[in-house]
């Protein structure tokens, strides 16, 4: 039979300890335990969090698997009932809206890192495209961020108008897109690049700039479609 919290020495009880010494002293599992609650007749919390913790691809400390999982797919896990499962899920949630900013504007956006870093977090494995316009001034200031298209797990339809229209609402000089890949590789496609030079030129009409394209992989992996396009032209370039 497992050892009970309760009879472990006050110092080694994942609340006890956060308490005496600070979150930053409890181990992954120690924190995943107080989320967790009690455990079984068997095992531990902290027991039941190390099982859940071997799930991840070996190797990867990543914590990220964790939005991946259903609530369905966590009951299945000895010792997770629903409830637990809906605590986790809501936790995770929570850590994904505590990197977003609550108000872009007034943000700056002067390269592909500072527009994936601001985003990652919000699209890491999400199940639907999503594709977002960040409206900007000459600065390379945020104006708003906007959603202009919603789909399906490997397409979404987006309008080149709408994205104009939200430009041209805002007087906004300067667009960058951005939008993920369910499928989890942030590789731009053909119809990505396709799509880029549209838009680019539907925008160019009325003197907005599009920045650039953005695409948001899994496990915090993102694509600038500009740059992408360099480094094949500059391979292209070494090839003749």
């Amino acid at each position: 039979m497992s050892i009970k919290i309760k009879d472990l020495p006050e110092a080694e009880r994942p609340y006890e300890k956060l308490e005496l010494y600070g979150e930053k002293a409890l181990s992954t599992a120690e924190l995943l335990a107080i989320i967790i609650k009690s455990g079984t007749k068997e095992e531990t919390s902290v027991q039941i969090a190390q099982r859940i913790l071997k799930l991840r691809e070996t190797g990867n400390e990543d914590l990220s698997f964790l939005q991946k999982l259903s609530i369905a797919e966590l009951t299945k896990i000895k010792g997770i009932g629903k409830v637990k499962a809906i605590q986790l899920k809501a936790i995770c949630e929570l850590a994904i809206r505590m990197t977003k900013p609550d108000n872009y504007k007034g943000i700056y956006l002067k390269n592909p890192k500072e527009v994936a870093k601001m985003f990652l977090s919000e699209f890491q494995n999400e199940k639907r495209e999503i594709a977002k316009a960040v409206l900007l001034d000459n600065k390379l200031k945020i104006i708003k961020v906007e959603n202009v298209a919603m789909g399906g797990s490997n397409f979404v339809d987006i309008g080149i108008k709408d994205i104009v229209q939200s430009a041209m609402k805002v007087e906004a000089p300067k667009v960058i897109l951005v939008h993920n890949h369910p499928s989890g590789t942030a590789k731009p496609s053909e119809g990505d690049i396709k799509f880029t030079d549209k838009l680019f030129n539907a925008l160019a009409v009325f003197e907005i700039d599009l920045c650039d394209t953005v695409i948001i992989g899994n496990n915090m992996q993102y694509t600038s479609v500009y740059e992408y396009i360099q480094q094949k032209a500059e391979k292209l370039q070494k090839e003749i």
